[in-house]
């Protein structure tokens, strides 16, 4: 194929939802044209908080996009999950402009999957070469690409791009019947434990499971001050506005999935859920009582609970998080791509990346060991 060219669109919503899901898939919810112009619509990812949309397109021949790049001129490193603050810090002092870079990603989410979109395959190496044009063109420190579905890291790799690696914890169905066939897969300790958390987290409470048009403005309105009330005290200012979730529902309904904690009538915690084709991604959780392990029942439990019976491969639940080792939830790497243009920093990054490539190979090694399944399982 010759004569390509590749152009910069105006923001995800400059595309129709068609075009960008022709590119896009149906695999991944997070990737759709329904929760990428969601973000923006709501004024959550826009040039305003830090994140200038500025998506990537081939056409074909045919005039629609072809390959598709989620990407965004970033001014900051915030809600990203994939920490280069270090990075950042190091170019400044050594005279450079960090800000703004390109960033390719699912804004705020953390959640592995495509980044090169395509309708054709065979336009996966120029679409990553249209991204290193733009920063090349543009002046822009570096171009990074994060939680890269696995599958498309050699693509990236191919093309010189730095890869880096890192772990989270996801839980895996391995073709459990219900909650009681996984706690037999476990280790007598862990399984006693795992009951007395969901029985003292349970008690008093009843539990809801709502999708699509089940899903009420009031629910929003109700999981709007859980999200705040945690984004306040993990981030400072919660990166989501209110209008999102609106958008979220109206457009991307039938994937989400939301779990309130009821008492007497009135939700007091909520846990935000999106459905992949194989996998249940939890996101965001909040409270306005605090109850012993009702985080673990809310988010992780009733997480299984759900792909249990809906015949899910596995729970993603987000980044970092130690304590779900001992949940069921396994250590499992994740990948980013990086673009660094300046060969003396690139030099600094690449033995950077190696040195933590072994260090987090060895840390899921070691923590596979502390799992809570019986040996042999």
């Amino acid at each position: 194929m010759t004569d390509l060219v590749a152009r910069l669109g105006q923001g995800v919503s400059s595309f129709t939802a068609a075009d960008w899901d022709a590119c896009a898939g149906t695999d991944n919810p997070f990737v759709s044209h329904a929760f990428l112009a969601a973000l923006e619509e709501s004024g959550s990812a826009t040039a305003r908080t830090g994140w200038q949309p500025i998506p990537i397109a081939i056409d074909g021949a045919d005039g629609h996009p072809a390959a598709l790049l989620p990407a965004y001129s970033k001014s900051h490193s915030r809600g990203e999950y994939v920490f280069d603050h270090g990075w950042a810090d190091a170019w400044t002092r050594a005279g450079g402009e960090y800000y703004p870079k390109l960033q390719i990603c699912v804004p705020f989410s953390p959640v592995p999957g495509p980044r090169l979109l395509l309708k054709d395959e065979s336009l996966a190496a120029p679409l990553i070469a249209a991204a290193e044009a733009v920063v090349e063109q543009h002046g822009l420190s570096s171009a990074h690409a994060t939680f890269v579905a696995p599958e498309q890291i050699p693509l990236f790799e191919a093309a010189g791009w730095l890869i880096r690696t890192d772990k989270q914890f996801h839980w895996p169905n391995r073709g459990y019947g219900n909650f009681d066939d996984f706690l037999g897969a476990l280790a007598s300790r862990k399984r006693k434990a795992i009951r007395k958390e969901r029985a003292a987290a349970r008690e008093g409470l009843t539990f809801l499971h709502l999708t699509g048009a089940e899903i009420t403005e009031a629910h929003w309105d109700a999981f709007w001050i859980f999200y705040q009330d945690t984004g306040q005290r993990k981030w400072g200012t919660p990166y989501l506005r209110r209008s999102f979730f609106t958008l979220l529902g109206e457009r991307l309904g039938d994937k989400v999935v939301l779990m309130l904690a009821i008492r007497d009538g009135r939700a007091i915690a909520g846990a935000l859920n999106l459905v992949g084709s194989d996998t249940l991604y939890g996101r965001y959780w909040g409270c306005t009582e605090e109850v012993p392990f009702l985080h673990f029942e809310l988010c992780y439990y009733q997480a299984i609970d759900y792909a249990i019976a809906h015949g899910l491969g596995r729970v993603e639940a987000g980044a970092q998080g130690e304590h779900k080792l001992a949940r069921g939830y396994e250590p499992t790497p994740t990948w980013s791509a990086h673009f660094i243009p300046n060969p003396s920093f690139r030099r600094a990054v690449a033995d950077y990346l190696e040195a933590e490539r072994a260090a987090i190979a060895r840390e899921i090694d070691a923590l596979e060991d502390y799992g809570p399944y019986r040996k042999g399982e």
